[in-house]
């Protein structure tokens, strides 16, 4: 094959690998170049596994060669973002007191790629327990990025969207508490999913049946999410959720075949009193067009009742003071300011104001499923405004559109919390760009487990433009 591999999707190096128009040692060798060559502009990794990869490749293309059975992912590299375990492979969770950790074993999600032949090159960045939207921690610094030295990442998953907007790797493993998949995906152009509770088994999740945080795919076009789906859904024995949940051909499902006549979308630019910048604002406009166009019945619904603040606080800081105060207590000297200001700010919340956050989690599920009844899909835009400077403080202001608001969290991502606690598929896909050149992303919401039939309204949508031809310098 001619060309750079690290310009090709895994859906095309897939074809070719089983083809053997190409080699998983020459795409492995390709990809772990690039990072070693872009990693100090974008600091996107925590550790890469040059060797270990280089290994694995040589087996990889053993087997091509003899001709055995090839997985679904055979010869592809993957990042696997410092959150989410790796038997043998250091997982720092982005936290100096936990620089040296190297797991036994794989988490599931990162076992099943294994097991359809995926390679892992590098582990990326996180903030300290994936606790903020920015990339950033005292182990490593910031992570840029892809498009603009001089703005984030987002966050939490900077670096895995980082990896894949910039051509070091085309599959990463993220995950998402709150848009940590998304918000990236959205800050550098590239393919977002946050799947539907329970798809994906979660095999860290302490809490698994209040759990709401994920483990993700983050790529750069539909077709790779719905390989990475096929390869890492199914049920495990570790997540009460995932068990039953059967898997759908998520390949064939996602192909961009037909239109959305028959499809009605339910839109909301914001909840009440959120500003949403005007590129952002155009950018919605013109995508809800290009869904029109493909057949869908446009419909608007009211962001009231979606500014669920109140109820994540009293969920996620019941969870951070029972996972960090002791964190804090021993080792507050070498952790980041911000995230022991988050860990202090998190209050004390009563075992009664913790069951009625519940309480109002469940209602909020059942207000967007009868969003749901109505509609086939919801749309928003995923953030308020294009990626935030690389200086941003997470408890400054943020800036839209020349005026300052008091608040990073509720004012640059409204929309991506809320689907973290029902449940739903939420994915964010790239729109169009801002006056800055930086991109913008679009925010569908499907029925629950309804993930196969979000991916193909996915596909249809990302083939409606030519935004993929644009790549960052």
């Amino acid at each position: 094959m001619n060309g750079d591999p690290c310009l090709l999707s895994a859906t095309e190096l897939r074809g070719l690998v089983a083809t053997k128009k190409i080699s998983p040692v020459e795409i492995t060798r390709a990809v772990l170049a690039r990072a070693e060559a872009l990693q100090p502009e974008l600091n996107c990794f925590i550790t890469l596994c040059g060797d270990e990869a280089m290994t694995q490749a040589l087996a990889a293309e053993r087997k091509v060669m003899a001709g055995e059975p090839l997985g679904l992912l055979h010869g592809l590299p993957v990042t696997v973002k410092d959150i989410v375990n790796t038997g043998g492979v250091k997982t720092t969770f982005g936290a100096v007191p936990y620089k040296d950790n190297v797991p036994a074993e794989d988490a599931v999600a990162v076992a099943k790629l294994r097991a359809e032949g995926a390679i892992l090159i590098g582990k990326t960045t996180t903030p300290e327990f994936g606790s903020k939207c920015l990339t950033d921690s005292p182990l490593f610094g910031r992570t840029r990025n892809a498009w603009s030295a001089e703005r984030s990442s987002g966050g939490s998953s900077g670096g895995a969207a980082v990896a894949v907007a910039s051509g070091i790797a085309p599959l990463a493993i993220a995950t998402d508490g709150g848009g940590s998949t998304r918000i990236p995906a959205a800050c550098n152009g590239v393919v977002g999913l946050k799947q539907s509770n329970g798809v994906i088994a979660h095999s860290q999740a302490l809490d698994a049946f209040g759990n709401q945080t994920y483990v993700t795919p983050t790529t750069r076009t539909v077709a790779d999410t719905a390989l990475m789906m096929q390869a890492m859904a199914g049920e495990d024995s570790c997540d009460p959720w995932s068990i039953g949940v059967p898997v759908p051909d998520f390949i064939g499902t996602a192909a961009p075949r037909g239109d959305l006549r028959g499809q009605r979308i339910l839109f909301c630019e914001s909840p009440p009193g959120r500003p949403v910048s005007s590129d952002v604002a155009a950018s919605f406009k013109a995508s809800l067009d290009r869904l029109a166009g493909l057949g869908a019945e446009l419909e608007e619904f009211s962001g009231e009742g979606f500014d669920i603040e109140p109820i994540w606080r009293a969920i996620n800081h019941t969870v951070w003071r029972t996972r960090f105060a002791k964190l804090v207590a021993e080792h507050g000297d070498v952790l980041s300011e911000a995230f022991v200001k988050q860990v202090a700010l998190a209050t004390n919340v009563s075992g009664v104001a913790y069951q009625e956050a519940m309480f109002a989690r469940t209602a909020l599920f059942r207000r967007v499923q009868s969003l749901l009844a109505r509609g086939h899909l919801l749309a928003m835009p995923t953030i308020t405004r294009t990626a935030l400077p690389i200086d941003q403080d997470l408890f400054g202001t943020i800036e839209i559109d020349g005026k300052h608001f008091d608040s990073v969290r509720p004012h640059w991502f409204p929309w991506t919390m809320p689907f973290n606690m029902t449940g739903h598929p939420a994915i964010s896909l790239p729109c169009g760009f801002g006056r800055d050149g930086l991109p913008i992303g679009l925010q569908l919401v499907g029925r629950f487990r309804a993930d196969a039939e979000l991916l193909r309204v996915s596909a249809l949508f990302e083939a409606s433009h030519d935004l993929l031809s644009r790549r960052p310098g």
